[in-house]
């Protein structure tokens, strides 16, 4: 019966899916058949902007909104296949470099979100949450926090959608500015998974910049998310210090709660193909189920974006993490440059 209320939302990210991939290869016959030099933009973008304009005029119907939810689970499921075209190697080798990254992006992300919101006079809660938001993944944190910390639901809705805004942002700037600096596949992409906060947008503004852009940012971002148990539990033990949230019995089981679960798939993935377990056309394939659930992903990404609901929340959030996300991408950016020759970038 779950299921049943959930097809036709699934069945219209499908259908909006494929749009942006029928639009991107039409576009291309058709400069190729009128021998024309067309811009070649990437079916992402094109399954982004189909569901922004679904979502901004006609608005998605109730019928639609439980399948359009699922939109982070073929995320998910799109990185745990993805891990088919990474060898061990690469991820320890990539993945540790991420970690010292996130380590750093972490601690100045907090830091500075937390400067942030006393300045700006946000209240306590909500600035704890955009920080949780801003340094691991976004929404998601958010949401994993909000219990945690026994947040307002206004708080959570404020900081939920400055990262949405924020996310929407990077889907254009990103590229844009990895194009203009010259930047390398490899490069732009552990920037987009250390600095664009929503792993669905990273992903995403990875991908537009190329196909192997997006496998790192993947990368970055699953290194990135993989610290959410540990920084929601010291935000939890803070705030119940405070007597403001309850007290964590058992740590270890909070911590096993939180962790994205993905995180494992991919990496076993990835070991399954180090040790020759998929034939060449089988890892093909796995790694076309990738793309075809990132397909379903972003076109929820443009269907979950509705830029109304975000003008009700007012500027200050929207500010102070507007603030905060441009000097962590120019940290990151900074680190990702220094360090690009000594991880063979």
């Amino acid at each position: 019966m779950n299921l049943l209320r959930k097809l036709p939302g699934i069945l219209l990210l499908a259908v909006i899916g494929y749009a942006g991939k029928f639009t991107e290869q039409s576009i291309a016959a058709y400069g190729k058949a009128h021998h024309t030099a067309l811009p070649n933009i990437e079916y992402v973008l094109w399954a982004i902007i189909f569901g922004l304009l679904i979502a901004n005029t006609v608005r998605v119907p109730a019928l639609f909104r439980p399948g359009v939810d699922t939109y982070e689970f073929w995320l998910k499921i799109g990185i745990v296949f993805l891990g088919v075209r990474f060898v061990v190697g690469d991820v320890v080798k990539l993945g540790g470099a991420s970690l010292l990254f996130v380590a750093i992006e972490l601690g100045v992300s907090i830091a500075l979100m937390t400067w942030l919101g006393k300045k700006f006079q946000l209240s306590p809660k909500l600035t704890s949450l955009l920080a949780i938001g801003s340094s691991i993944c976004g929404v998601s944190a958010i949401i994993a926090a909000k219990g945690a910390i026994d947040a307002d639901d206004e708080d959570a809705s404020y900081a939920m959608a400055a990262v949405l805004a924020l996310g929407a942002f990077s889907l254009f700037a990103f590229p844009a500015i990895g194009h203009a600096l010259g930047m390398n596949d490899k490069m732009f992409g552990m920037w987009a998974g250390l600095a664009v906060d929503n792993t669905a947008e990273a992903t995403a503004a990875g991908t537009l910049f190329s196909d192997t852009a997006g496998k790192f940012a993947v990368l970055a971002k699953t290194a990135r998310n993989a610290t959410i148990g540990f920084v929601v539990l010291g935000y939890a033990i803070y705030w119940a210090k405070q007597s403001q949230a309850k007290e964590i019995a058992r740590k270890g089981a909070f911590l096993w709660e939180k962790f994205p679960k993905f995180v494992l798939g991919f990496l076993l993935v990835s070991l399954m193909a180090t040790l020759g377990w998929f034939t060449k056309p089988q890892a093909a394939d796995i790694a076309n189920l990738s793309r075809w659930a990132f397909l379903l992903t972003f076109a929820g990404v443009g269907l979950r974006t509705d830029l109304r609901e975000m003008k009700k929340q007012g500027m200050r959030p929207f500010v102070v993490g507007a603030i905060g996300e441009f000097a962590i991408a120019g940290l990151t950016l900074a680190m990702i440059v220094g360090a690009a020759p000594l991880l063979g970038l």
